[in-house]
């Protein structure tokens, strides 16, 4: 939801509390208790105590709701909570009890009730609803949020399924060409029957095993060398690509053609013809994690470090999987451009 949108519904909020709280003096005090509200010192009372009320609702908006329950972080989300109470006791204090009664010399509560004991436990409450507020209309943001990026992803699924089917045009009858080819060139020419073997197992791969959600990673690393293998071929001795995997792949399973991306982007649009700057591609595999480095110099003509239809595709796709536990950089430095990721497997 646009930012624009949230203070909307911030405003409204604001609006109804103050509304409520209004219509509460009016309904419990009459009209004595209504204009109460405007006479010296209670108005300066009821301001500092709703300054105070809704300093805590937005710093429980901003701050502890992103930092706690985007990750479902339920214990660090009950500290946040503590800490807002007392956050909205030490601000109120302050502002009433110390800054008020230097400029009016009354105090809002007497001297027993400014004990902190007595004084914190009889703030829970407008603290409470400062929480609560906050917490409820940040769920509400987050689940829109949520639906419509689930809304986008479907529109995305449903692109790329049609343009999947688009690109089936009888794929049995292009691998029963590509083996026959095979069969013919085997003895006479080897290199070349190997060729055509190894494009035939990678088309096959896009094709079919790609469909799944998740694949072995040692499937997509396989993938990824038969990529670069046909730019070897391409240009031969001109090629100067570093791809480096340290870990054992074996056993871990990654999403299906999330990687492509970014090596994609290095042969695409990166220079990769140049001794002096040779690309790289680094691939280091844990027990928890997965990460992926790529550094190239690029073509200066390309723009591809601008937002794309590739780049926003894999934001929504790695946001939908792993909300927010994964590390997404894109970096330029002068005629360089880099690339970090890093996903749990």
């Amino acid at each position: 939801m646009k930012a624009t949108n949230k203070w909307k519904y911030h405003a409204l909020l604001i609006a109804g509390v103050l509304l409520m709280y209004v219509f509460s003096k009016y309904i419990y005090g009459g009209k004595d208790g209504f204009f109460k509200l405007f006479q010296m010192p209670y108005f300066m009372f009821t301001l500092t105590m709703y300054i105070a009320f809704f300093a805590t609702y937005f710093v429980h908006f901003y701050l502890v709701c992103p930092k706690t329950l985007k990750g479902k972080k339920i214990y660090t989300f009950i500290i946040g909570v503590l800490l807002m109470f007392v956050f909205f006791a030490a601000l109120r204090y302050f502002l009433e009890e110390i800054v008020l009664f230097n400029l009016i010399g009354t105090h809002n509560y007497g001297d027993e009730a400014r004990r902190i004991g007595y004084y914190f436990f009889d703030n829970t409450y407008h603290a409470l609803k400062a929480v609560l507020f906050s917490t409820l209309l940040y769920l509400f943001f987050q689940f829109n949020e949520n639906k419509n990026k689930l809304h986008q992803l479907e529109i995305d699924q449903k692109k790329a399924e049609v343009s999947y089917l688009k690109s089936q045009i009888s794929p049995h009858f292009l691998f029963n060409t590509l083996n026959a080819f095979y069969v013919e060139l085997i003895d006479d020419k080897p290199e070349t029957a190997k060729d055509i073997h190894k494009l035939s197992q990678l088309l096959r791969f896009v094709t079919y095993e790609a469909q799944a959600d998740f694949l072995p990673l040692e499937n997509e690393i396989q993938f990824l060398n038969d990529y670069i293998y046909f730019y070897y071929k391409r240009y031969e001795n001109e090629l100067f690509v570093d791809f480096k995997v340290e870990g054992n792949p074996v056993g871990k399973q990654i999403p299906s053609l999330i990687l492509i991306h970014f090596i994609e982007n290095v042969f695409k649009h990166g220079t990769i013809n140049d001794k002096n700057n040779p690309a790289t591609i680094y691939l280091k595999i844990t027990d928890n994690h997965l990460v992926l480095e790529t550094n190239n110099k690029f073509v200066t003509s390309e723009k591809y470090t601008n937002k794309g239809i590739g780049k926003n595709n894999i934001q929504r796709r790695l946001t939908a999987i792993y909300k927010t536990d994964f590390k997404l950089n894109y970096q330029t430095k002068k005629e360089y451009f880099s690339t970090y990721l890093k996903i749990p497997i």
